[in-house]
């Protein structure tokens, strides 16, 4: 098992982990998004599939090793390996980047967002009325989250169970966010002080909720993806084209929520053109460096999926 973990592959599934816990810790970025443009979203979605009572039966008649290997162990522990300690150790930088150069941050996983629907739609084998149905409701239900307004809710195990299965059923999600989601429904500072203050009480709850959460939907998900392939792409692509306006660099506030405490809440926001921004705000609307950073995340994208499919032909040409 170890000779098999230290192999290079586990190490790249591990750095694209990093990768998926540095884009959940930002609200408005799914780590399914990452996921995807990486390649690895369908081995993840059923490799969380084949977890389930039958696992239990294989390790009580076949032992660990014949558990570990029908549940993809090696790439599920490189993977979430990757993703703990991204936001472990990235979440402080996250959040300095986003307090310091917002906009630059926000266009450049707006890119990355609006370049993953180009490796996704390709995957579309035809666009039938289903197709662009499943499209459509994927953008009204992104677009219906983004009009989510924050609230509060008391930090509880109760409430961070189902907080938990919430967000990491989002987060699997390509182009909706768990943390967005965590951001709306009032518990994300919680979480996040817990994270930062190792509140082992209070992580417990919310991993026990999200483990739960990931299980039962990434089953769903994957039975799906293999039944109907061509209309649930679809209803990923319409996700993420709906989520791009969750994502916009350039906001102004529109109104501030007070919480049960007293302490305001994040304000709700609205969308605006870079010039209405710096008018409106007095601050520079950093537009060129917002453009270049766009196109660096829609180069990042394309490049990977190019490598992605390069390796796949390889490995075609080899068998």
């Amino acid at each position: 098992m170890s000779q098999m973990f230290f192999r290079s592959r586990y190490w790249g599934v591990a750095a694209r982990g990093i990768a998926m816990g540095a884009a959940d810790v930002v609200p408005g970025v799914s780590g399914g998004t990452i996921a995807f443009i990486t390649g690895i979203y369908q081995e993840l979605l059923d490799s969380l599939s084949r977890i389930g009572p039958h696992t239990f039966a294989i390790l009580v008649k076949d032992g660990i090793a014949a558990a570990w290997r029908q549940i993809n162990g090696n790439f599920l522990l490189a993977l979430f390996a990757g993703i703990l300690t991204s936001i472990f150790s990235l979440a402080k930088l996250i959040s300095f980047l986003l307090h310091n150069y917002p906009i630059v941050v926000w266009a450049f996983f707006f890119g990355l967002i609006l370049a993953s629907v180009v490796p996704i739609a390709r995957r579309v084998s035809r666009w039938t009325w289903q197709c662009w149905g499943a499209l459509i409701l994927g953008v009204a239900l992104a677009i219906l989250v983004s009009e989510m307004r924050p609230t509060e809710i008391t930090a509880t195990p109760t409430t961070l169970f189902f907080s938990g299965a919430l967000a990491i059923c989002a987060m699997i999600l390509p182009g909706i966010s768990g943390s967005f989601i965590l951001l709306m429904i009032g518990i994300y500072p919680q979480v996040i002080a817990a994270v930062h203050q190792f509140q082992l009480s209070a992580l417990v709850w919310f991993a026990a909720g999200a483990g739960s959460g990931l299980l039962l939907f990434s089953r769903l998900l994957s039975w799906l993806m293999h039944r109907f392939p061509s209309v649930t792409l679809s209803f990923l692509v319409g996700i993420l084209l709906g989520s791009l306006k969750i994502v916009w660099p350039w906001k102004l506030a529109t109104s501030e929520m007070v919480g049960l405490d007293g302490d305001k809440l994040a304000p709700m926001m609205s969308n605006v053109l870079p010039a209405e921004f710096a008018s409106a705000s007095g601050h520079p609307s950093y537009f060129l460096g917002a453009v270049a950073a766009m196109m660096a995340a829609v180069i990042l994208v394309l490049a990977v999926e190019w490598l992605s499919l390069r390796h796949v032909g390889n490995v075609v040409q080899e068998k």
